[in-house]
């Protein structure tokens, strides 16, 4: 049995692809990072309001999306929807769909828990103030409840980073996707998918040492 040899210099002839599959990764995350907190503070607050009508369907919608995995939903969104409701939706729209209502049904519980563990006693200065429940919860609430949030939101934003990898699915040009186009060319599937795996690792590993610095930073200010 022969020694496999390796050879990365190949890949500098598609540095433009990575490059683009890179920013494509890059953009996904933000996009639904921040859709996914929208989306989340709306679940969060709707669940918060005690009306069952509004509640309820909130609450199916979280557990479908928490219970069910992120790949399924990618391609039943994108696949499904259309015989179902008959919306077509293009690969990289159904995608934005689906990361975000996904990462928003976690988004939704951290904010909820959150706010909820503040003290009764803050919700009832704010309302001896006379403050109505938006003025509330934007001035006295969710400053506090923030404090709590920032460990698990970051961490919720790197698995929303890893998550994007499922996108190629889709043929949207992520980095996973242009590394399978490479793989194609070259046939050196080796090469390319460490450079992947390398790639993913020098976007994650700052990230996850800024959730610990966030982590520690803030227990050290609830001691």
């Amino acid at each position: 049995m022969t020694a496999y040899e390796w050879d990365f210099h190949f890949l500098l002839q598609y540095r433009a692809l990575i490059a683009k599959g890179i920013g494509v990764t890059l953009g996904f995350t933000l996009v639904t990072a921040l859709l996914g907190l929208l989306v989340g503070l709306v679940i969060a607050i709707g669940r918060l309001t005690g009306r069952r009508l509004i509640a309820a369907p909130l609450v199916a919608l979280v557990e479908v999306f928490r219970c069910t995995p992120v790949l399924v939903q990618l391609i039943w969104i994108y696949y499904a929807l259309p015989v179902v409701a008959g919306i077509e939706l293009s690969p990289a729209s159904a995608a934005i769909i689906t990361l975000s209502l996904y990462g928003g049904s976690f988004y939704a519980e951290i904010i909820r828990g959150g706010i909820v563990s503040i003290d009764r006693g803050q919700w009832d200065a704010g309302r001896a103030l006379g403050l109505a429940m938006p003025a509330l919860l934007r001035r006295v609430i969710l400053p506090q409840a923030l404090r709590r949030m920032m460990p698990p939101l970051v961490n919720q934003i790197i698995l929303q980073l890893k998550n994007t990898a499922l996108v190629s699915t889709l043929a949207v040009p992520d980095l996973l996707y242009e590394g399978q186009l490479i793989t194609s060319a070259t046939y050196r599937p080796l090469e390319a998918y460490t450079m992947v795996a390398v790639i993913y690792f020098a976007l994650l590993f700052p990230l996850t040492r800024a959730a610990q610095w966030v982590e520690r930073h803030y227990a050290k200010a609830d001691r």
